[in-house]
C-alpha cells in the first residue's frame, strides 16, 4: 500500500478532518514501530479507556525526537507543520445567518 493511501484510509468519517503526512519512514516491520511509538507515547493518550482509539497528545517536535531515537536513520522526510487545509479552511469559515 502507497503510505498516502493508508492516510486517506485512516481518515475516514470517525475524525473530523483528513490527517495531514508529517514523517515518511521506511521500516522492515511498521507494527513494530508503531507499537514502540505508541509505548513511548502511552502516558499522553487522550482515550485512557478504549485503546483501539489511538491520539495522543504530543508536539510534531517531540514525535520526531521519538522517531529519530525509534528509526534512527529511516525516517525519510519530516514536516513540522502540517498543511491542514480543510482545518484551515473550516477555521476561517463563517456561520451561516
Amino acid at each position: 500500500m502507497e503510505p498516502e493511501d493508508r492516510v486517506r484510509e485512516l481518515g475516514d468519517a470517525s475524525v473530523p478532518f483528513r490527517f495531514d503526512t508529517h514523517a515518511l519512514i521506511f521500516s522492515e516491520d511498521a507494527v513494530g514501530l508503531e507499537a514502540r511509538l505508541h509505548a513511548e507515547l502511552n502516558d499522553r493518550r487522550l482515550n485512557k479507556v478504549n485503546l483501539r482509539r489511538e491520539f495522543f497528545h504530543a508536539t510534531p517536535a517531540e514525535v520526531r525526537g521519538l522517531l529519530q531515537k525509534i528509526a534512527g536513520q529511516h525516517l525519510l522526510e519530516y514536516r513540522d507543520t502540517a498543511e491542514a487545509l480543510e482545518w484551515r479552511q473550516s477555521a476561517g469559515a463563517t456561520e451561516p445567518a
